[in-house]
């Protein structure tokens, strides 16, 4: 298939693809022309801003669409270096003049991809009206143009200035005071030298492993999950560190561990922000979180008298609803947590910092924290797996999900089904499996919660017979 022909889809946060497959250079100048028209005709000779990860070619692929943004008659800042999601966010959402942006990143996805995420004016995802009009303009074929109009493209530093903003959000003598030392994980992303260096700033004595520039992401899956983050655990408790912060391909994730080691999942990291912001920071408003998001995040807004609203599966949902007001914090299960009031996007740099905060306020160890929330909330544990399956499997399930009604699963009565999303079938004792196809990746996830690891596995492998049929 040539490239004029490619369809070009946007999933859950953006258009992803194989780089030298369909994310070749024609089909991101086709994808930033349209999306530069879309712009245009809402703002014309508006300004946009454009950024980059640390993957393979990302920041040629970033320049190739700023030359095409400028010729659609778009004013252009860009970085002038490797940046987190969150960096651009904050950068557009900070400049009076900008009216969104594009971010060259393939977020969590493995080493071989690359995507093109849009930004809105306050640095939030763009939400489903507007990417349709970005694909409306693409039916269209247009010619691609090849670039031009560099005089309207300025190379800027974005990355000072916010991580100025970041160690502007907790308090530094607190911190100082706790005489913390932590391990940080970037997995080859674009939280590299970043995190570390403004925890350093802080007082804070800093062990960083793979914290280089390695497109191939030295054959690491930049997801901030087991098995994954399994070196940094050991190194923090080979080494009696305190902690760790693991960020993913753009740093706008994060996963933790505490000193023994234990992984501290997104989960957990959501209720941990949520309590800090509310007991130790003084402050209020609803918890937003994803339909794969634990049922610990619904029982702290309960002890906290918080209303929790839930959506479903991506951030763009999240966003929505801080558009709305009201919203203290945001999270998902796959690690992206935002607190609105710095900017309507997932920050996998600022909630390490807010960790480290809590640590030093209650001087309390991560593990320790997380001790004190689950005899808050009572225990629940979680799993998912991610099943790559033939097209042919995937589709039949696809197509299946809306006849699904098992009455029991792994010996355990269907309450009820829900599915804005997928399917998620809710189970006694706030257990609950959920099946869904992924919008980023070919790939089934099945995902289950329950009070002990036992019934959570015995869900799983429950769930993925519901999807293989075997």
């Amino acid at each position: 298939m040539s490239a004029a022909r490619t369809e070009i889809r946007f999933g859950t946060d953006g258009w992803r693809a194989v780089i030298g497959d369909d994310f070749t250079y024609a089909n991101l100048r086709r994808v930033a022309e349209a999306a530069g028209r879309v712009f245009s005709a809402e703002h014309p000779g508006g300004l946009v801003i454009v950024g980059h990860d640390t993957r393979f070619e990302a920041e040629s692929f970033a320049r190739a669409a700023a030359e095409v943004l400028a010729s659609t008659g778009l004013r252009v800042k860009l970085t002038d270096r490797y940046l987190p999601t969150p960096a651009l966010c904050w950068s557009i959402a900070h400049d009076d003049e900008a009216i969104g942006g594009v971010m060259l990143t393939a977020s969590h996805n493995p080493a071989p991809y690359l995507g093109f995420k849009l930004r809105m004016a306050d640095g939030g995802a763009s939400p489903v009206e507007f990417t349709n009009q970005v694909e409306a303009v693409l039916a269209d074929e247009p010619p691609a143009v090849e670039g031009g109009a560099t005089e309207r493209i300025e190379t800027v530093d974005l990355v000072g200035p916010y991580l100025a903003a970041l160690r502007g959000m907790v308090d530094e003598d607190v911190i100082r005071s706790a005489g913390l030392r932590v391990a940080v994980d970037p997995l080859f992303g674009a939280g590299q030298t970043y995190l570390a260096e403004t925890l350093r700033s802080l007082g804070v004595e800093v062990t960083e492993l793979h914290g280089m520039r390695n497109p191939g992401f030295g054959g690491l899956h930049p997801e901030p999950i087991p098995p994954h983050v399994d070196e940094v655990r050991a190194l923090v408790k080979r080494e009696g560190l305190d902690a760790a912060f693991i960020t993913d391909g753009d740093a706008d994730r994060l996963g933790a561990a505490d000193r023994h080691g234990a992984f501290v999942n997104p989960h957990r990291i959501i209720a941990l922000v949520a309590r800090h912001l509310v007991e130790d920071k003084g402050m209020s408003g609803r918890i937003v979180k994803t339909l794969s998001t634990s049922v610990l995040v619904d029982r702290l807004g309960s002890c906290l008298g918080l209303e929790v609203t839930t959506t479903p599966i991506g951030f763009k949902w999240i966003y929505g609803e801080m558009v709305k007001g009201d919203v203290l914090l945001g999270g998902e299960e796959s690690g992206g947590i935002g607190i609105p009031g710095h900017v309507r996007e997932r920050d996998g740099l600022l909630m390490s910092l807010m960790l480290v905060e809590m640590m030093g306020q209650r001087k309390q160890g991560l593990g320790e924290l997380v001790d004190d929330l689950l005899a808050l909330t009572g225990p629940m544990e979680y799993g998912r797996i991610d099943l790559k399956l033939e097209p042919a499997v995937r589709d039949r399930f696809v197509a299946a999900i809306s006849t699904l009604a098992p009455q029991a699963i792994a010996g355990l009565a269907v309450h009820d089904i829900v599915r804005i999303d997928g399917i998620k079938f809710l189970l006694p004792d706030d257990a609950w499996l959920l099946l869904r196809s992924s919008g980023t990746e070919p790939l089934v996830r099945v995902y289950a919660e329950a009070s002990s690891a036992g019934i959570v596995d015995e869900l799983l492998a429950a769930g993925r017979i519901l999807v293989t049929g075997s």
